[in-house]
């Protein structure tokens, strides 16, 4: 019974001894700090009255006048400054003039120089003393006028006291002080002492009163506390338990004083606990339905086994309810979270789906299966009542009775599907067993789905701006307890953020699919018939949608053919329709017949005529284009070649040898203000040309220098086939995902034979026309061509008459047998022929509508020397063709 009271007793007494010795230490404490202060301020105030004094000393002096009158003042006062300042103890005396430049001071490099401190209150005639940060450290100075007999100030003089030297007094007295503060404290705390030990003496014996009074707080406070409180001896009895314990633990109300082993009622592993003995924190033990938070301590201070134990028991039954679910509702915002991430990490409907559906497993439903509407796999809106396909299933097995992936499923209205389709809302089945309308889709399926041990679905809609896209079917099968309505809000929350992700990949597919369609219209289908050079090709988009590459090989007159590869910055379906119209320009500005140069300058002018058109920013301007642009003779076996910020061609001679084409580079399309350069070429048979787009060359892991050094490989171990050429180019360098579009375009020279090509010089002379007709005739008849003779001898009348009347020289006439036979007329005129109708009365101006009905190209293209006229005609036998009719022109003239 005494140990509490002496150990309170004892922690008074105790309390009171630290609260006096506390007191005697502040008062000490604070009588030291006044002490010091109180010197420091006598000390402080004696060396101003000092300084104050040997200044106005120094300044009454004889001859100090004199001395500042004359020429040094420094020589005379220096040394009586110096002497005056040892004598009278001070640490300097400055004398300086009326501007503060020293005449003397202890430090003679200090002479000359000014003054540091206030000498304002001194130049007007009055004594003043302050502390600054001088020569000599933090120094006390007071600074007096030197005044002449009429009152005018002449000088000034300043002595003072470094502050170290001020407080080496205070410094010396500490000792002494300390010595006595300490001697005072020693004699107070043994004064306090010995009133604590009389008052733990006081304070041991409490009345009758104050002892009841005690025991009855300590019983009421023991009772109330919702803790279950135990003590039990050394000897394994209890000795306390309060209500809450008994209540915890089913003890009887006579359960104290009981050895442990035999209280009736408690459990037998908290008895064995109990009895243990051992320390405890925090240990849960399970007693019948309740889960209880055990705390054991020794009751011995020093932790003697026979000292017995303190024990306390708290319920932790409700807050295991609490924290269970708190972790259902953590996983499940675990499982939106990582949902917001892993799904929706491609633009694909079907990775989308199958995303979701290995987001739910296993973690929502053991099994999960997507169903798509037919339509929005192909990237439409569904429509009612749309059939569905399996698009995503997945599981903790792959041997489930589920509906395959792939297959088209025609769900019954009484479905939860169709029913969730219809409606747009969530539908829970807790027991599949009891659901008829689900039971009849499919009887010898849904059997199997039950006997594998199914027995709870969630048909949560798949909705994005209102339109349902589809059903996700969550299944369980492993956990017993069927879904609840915790779970269908899960499920509904999970499939709309899933939705937003399926509608942009449905989007997306239908906008890629609309651009890839756009795109393959816009290219050409298939390349036209051309014996200049044999031409393989190859395109592909790229991963992230179609862009603006585009090839083509177009037909120029006299047997050339044009190679064309460009790009448009950007993807989509804007990046498509501007490659049509830059296509569409191409194919326009080639039928003129232009130089590479010419024709790029061209489309320039267009590009930048667009951009204008469309104003700045607007979703049709040209973000960036280029163009490489090449044209191929085959009779002169020379290739002019221009481009427009493209990647340069690279050329394989027929001996295998490789190199990039050095051309100049030329701006981008639409940048104008500079000009292009045509490069030209000779090539001889069988060398291959190679065009390309950068979207082949240029990849993340590698530079461009690196992809042509690979493209020269790949060419150089190909033979001169084109097709053999592109697939290996492919092979060694398409990338698996491409990020650009790539386009690729090899063409394999030819030459038109000797024997195909014939040419004449023609004189100025009225009988050159006969002489060319005739000699047409014989080159003809060699070529088994005599059916085209009479309509090739009038075209050739008509045209070398023409240049011979109206152009320069020299004129001359080319045959060309190739697909078509070519009949062209140089001369060197640059004026243009013109097509008209001559009236009935007129005597000329039918030749170029004669060759126009006989013909079935004609035209006019332009050289440096000249120009030449030009005409197709179709070979006899040719598809679609019959011969030459020369009476058409005079049927197709009106009567007169």
């Amino acid at each position: 019974m005494r140990s509490p009271l002496g150990s309170r007793s004892r922690s008074v007494a105790r309390q009171v001894f630290v609260l006096q010795v506390a007191i005697v230490v502040l008062l000490a404490a604070g009588a030291l700090l006044a002490l010091v202060l109180q010197s420091r301020h006598d000390s402080d105030r004696e060396a101003r009255n000092r300084s104050v004094a040997v200044a106005q000393t120094f300044a009454h002096s004889l001859g100090l006048q004199e001395a500042l009158k004359s020429p040094n003042p420094t020589a005379a006062l220096q040394p009586l400054a110096e002497r005056t300042r040892k004598d009278a103890g001070v640490d300097f005396i400055v004398v300086m003039d009326t501007h503060g430049i020293r005449y003397t001071h202890p430090k003679p490099d200090r002479i000359g120089k000014r003054f540091v401190g206030t000498i304002g209150p001194s130049l007007a005639g009055h004594t003043y003393t302050e502390g600054v940060n001088g020569p000599l450290g933090k120094e006390i100075q007071a600074v007096v006028p030197v005044t002449a007999p009429d009152g005018r100030v002449v000088g000034l003089v300043s002595a003072g006291l470094t502050v170290k030297n001020v407080t080496g007094v205070v410094n010396r007295q500490l000792p002494v002080i300390l010595l006595s503060i300490a001697t005072a404290l020693a004699l107070a705390t043994a004064g306090t002492a010995l009133i604590s030990r009389r008052l733990n003496r006081q304070t041991r014996g409490l009345g009758p009163l104050e002892m009841t009074r005690m025991y009855e707080h300590h019983d009421a406070v023991l009772h109330a506390v919702r803790e279950g409180v135990l003590i039990i001896d050394g000897d394994g009895r209890l000795l306390l338990a309060n209500d809450e314990a008994k209540r915890l633990l089913g003890l009887p109300e006579d359960a104290e004083g009981r050895p442990i082993g035999d209280v009736p009622g408690l459990d037998r592993r908290m008895a064995e606990l109990l009895l243990s003995g051992r320390v405890t924190t925090d240990e849960v033990v399970e007693t019948g339905d309740r889960l209880l938070v055990v705390n054991q301590r020794r009751t011995h201070p020093r932790g003697r086994a026979d000292g017995g134990t303190a024990v306390t028991i708290r319920d932790s039954t409700e807050m295991q309810v609490l924290t269970s679910r708190a972790e259902t509702a953590r996983r499940r915002l675990k499982l939106l979270y990582d949902a917001g991430g892993d799904i929706g990490t491609t633009l694909d409907v079907v990775r989308t789906a199958e995303e979701l559906a290995d987001v739910a497993v296993p973690r929502f439903a053991d099994f999960a299966t997507v169903d798509l509407a037919e339509p929005v796999l192909d990237g439409d809106e569904p429509g009612p009542g749309a059939d569905m396909r399996r698009t995503a299933v997945s599981g903790i097995r792959s041997d489930h009775p589920l509906y395959p992936r792939g297959l088209l499923i025609d769900f019954l209205p009484s479905t939860p599907q169709a029913r969730g389709y219809g409606t747009g809302e969530a539908e829970l089945v807790p027991d599949l067993s009891a659901e008829p309308g689900w039971l009849a889709q499919d009887p010898e399926r849904t059997r199997a789905i039950l006997d594998y041990g199914i027995h709870s679905l969630i048909a949560a809609p798949l909705i994005a701006r209102g339109v349902v896209l589809g059903v996700v079917n969550f299944w369980r099968s492993q956990v017993p307890e069927p879904f609840d309505e915790d779970d269908l809000s899960l499920a509904v929350e999970l499939v709309a953020r899933a939705a937003v992700s399926m509608d942009n990949a449905r989007r997306y597919t239908r906008e890629h699919a609309l651009a890839e369609t756009l795109q393959r219209s816009l290219l050409p289908r298939a390349l036209p018939e051309q014996s200049a050079v044999d031409v393989a090709h190859f395109y592909l988009p790229a991963q992230s949608g179609v862009g603006g590459d585009w090839f083509d090989v177009i037909p120029l007159p006299g047997c050339r053919v044009a190679l064309v590869v460009g790009d448009v910055v950007g993807h989509g379906l804007h990046a498509a329709a501007t490659m049509g119209r830059l296509r569409t320009a191409v194919h326009n500005f080639s039928s003129l017949d232009l130089a590479p140069d010419e024709l790029l300058a061209r489309l320039d002018d267009l590009v930048q005529r667009i951009d204008h058109d469309d104003g700045d920013g607007a979703s049709g301007s040209v973000l960036g284009a280029t163009c490489l642009y090449a044209v191929y003779d085959p009779v002169s076996r020379t290739c002019a070649i221009a481009r427009a910020g493209h990647l340069p061609p690279l050329l394989a001679a027929p001996d295998g040898t490789t190199e990039i084409v050095d051309l100049p580079a030329g701006p981008p399309l639409g940048l104008g203000g500079m000009p292009f350069e045509t490069a030209e070429l000779q090539l001889a048979e069988g060398s291959r040309l190679v065009l390309y787009t950068d979207g082949l060359i240029e990849e993340r892991a590698r530079d461009i220098g690196e992809g042509l050094e690979l493209l020269r490989t790949a060419v150089s171990g190909s033979d001169g086939d084109p097709r053999e050429t592109c697939r290996q180019v492919l092979d060694l360098l398409l990338p698996a995902r491409p990020a650009d579009d790539v386009a690729l375009l090899v063409a394999r020279t030819r030459t038109l034979a000797a024997d195909r090509v014939v040419q004449w010089e023609v004189p100025r002379e009225p009988r050159a026309v006969g002489e060319i007709r005739g000699a047409a005739a014989r080159t003809l008849d060699g070529w088994d061509l005599s059916e085209l003779g009479f309509a090739t001898e009038l075209i050739l009348s008509e045209l070398v008459t023409n240049a011979l009347r109206h152009g320069s020289g020299p004129v001359r006439v080319r045959l060309l047998y190739d697909q078509t036979l070519t009949c062209e007329v140089w001369d060197g005129s640059s004026t243009a022929p013109h097509l008209r109708y001559a009236a009935t009365t007129d005597e000329g101006g039918r030749g170029l509508f004669l060759v126009a009905q006989l013909s079935e190209h004609w035209g006019t293209r332009y050289t440096p020397e000249g120009k030449v006229i030009w005409a197709e005609l179709a070979l006899p036998g040719a598809e679609g063709q019959g011969e030459p009719d020369p009476l058409a022109f005079f049927l197709d003239t009106d009567p007169l």
